[in-house]
């Protein structure tokens, strides 16, 4: 009796097909290795280097108010569904 199941190859070009149906595209980004020891140590140096600028609080107050912005926005979002 012949298989009927698909492979996973075929499968995912069928689903790359429709996602091109829908307009869009496939991208490859590279992005920083989080886990690297070397990216860790460049956070934790810009890390300090904001904690000890006379201006954290008002680079802190920014940053929170992007989160204030972004809740705002979502909850405009949710309640036009």
């Amino acid at each position: 009796m012949a298989s009927t199941a698909k492979s996973n190859k075929e499968r995912v070009r069928e689903h790359r097909a429709r996602l091109r149906a829908q307009g869009l595209r496939p991208i490859q980004i590279w992005v920083p290795d989080t886990s690297s020891e070397e990216f860790k140590r460049e956070a934790r140096r810009q890390a300090q280097l904001i904690a000890n600028s006379p201006f954290e609080a008002e680079d802190q107050a920014f940053i929170d108010s992007l989160q204030e912005w972004n809740d705002q926005e979502s909850e405009t979002w949710r309640n036009e569904k």
